[in-house]
């Protein structure tokens, strides 16, 4: 490699490391070519970046970077070296622990995340196991959602159930008034029966009955008064 490659790759692996804050590094010697593309295929399908380094210019680029001081993981660059860069903290890890369970590579060297060095293959399942930072803010959003949701499910249990007594007066308010009604035919059904029990009054009298009945006591009186004349003509 020529003095002006070296520098291009140089210049490479800064832009990779420019905005990363997630760095891993890897080893995937013993992987053959198959393998090493599966590997680069699943790490593409996690939005992971593979790019296999030669160690002198690796350090060379970081010692080159500012901002970050990567002094701490250069004894790692040892052997073959493959550097990933992700936006998720645990992702690469996660990779090399499920690709492992049919293999044994690749093998992790150093990382770099959250501020933190990580060295040696040891610390492989913790950073499997870190949260990332899109987690944790989803965790922290269903924290503060929680109290929400269930005030908001309070709310919602409360409407139900005030919403099932209003069916209820509802259902309830024909029901009086079905007894007012009722109750009001009952009265109209006994007003006729007051009315039939107060006395009729009596059938008049045709006037030529009347006649009739006075005409004799009118009679028997004249033959009284003529009855008493005659005696008092018979004492004198």
């Amino acid at each position: 490699m020529t003095k002006e490659e070296k520098v291009l790759v140089i210049q490479e692996i800064k832009e990779l490391l420019q905005d990363a804050k997630v760095v891993y590094i890897a080893s995937l010697e013993g992987l053959n070519a198959q393998k090493s593309s599966d590997f680069r295929r699943q790490a593409f399908r996690n939005s992971i970046k593979v790019k296999v380094v030669k160690n002198t210019l690796l350090q060379k680029a970081m010692e080159q970077m500012d901002g970050v001081n990567y002094s701490e993981i250069f004894p790692t660059f040892k052997g073959n070296s493959a550097l990933l860069i992700s936006e998720t903290a645990n992702a690469p890890a996660k990779l090399i622990r499920d690709f492992r369970k049919k293999e044994d590579k690749p093998v992790l060297k150093s990382a770099y995340l959250q501020e933190t060095f990580y060295i040696g293959d040891e610390n492989l399942e913790t950073l499997a196991n870190i949260k990332s930072r899109e987690e944790m803010i989803g965790e922290i959003i269903g924290l503060l959602q929680s109290p929400i949701r269930r005030l908001l499910s309070a709310l919602e249990n409360k409407s139900a159930a005030s919403g099932s007594k209003a069916e209820e007066t509802v259902v309830e308010t024909p029901k009086a008034e079905e007894a007012e009604t009722v109750s009001a035919e009952e009265t109209t059904a006994e007003e006729p029966k007051a009315e039939t029990e107060v006395a009729e009054p009596a059938a008049e009298v045709p006037a030529e009955e009347k006649a009739e009945e006075t005409a004799p006591e009118t009679s028997e009186t004249s033959d009284s008064s003529e009855e008493t004349n005659a005696d008092e003509n018979a004492g004198e």
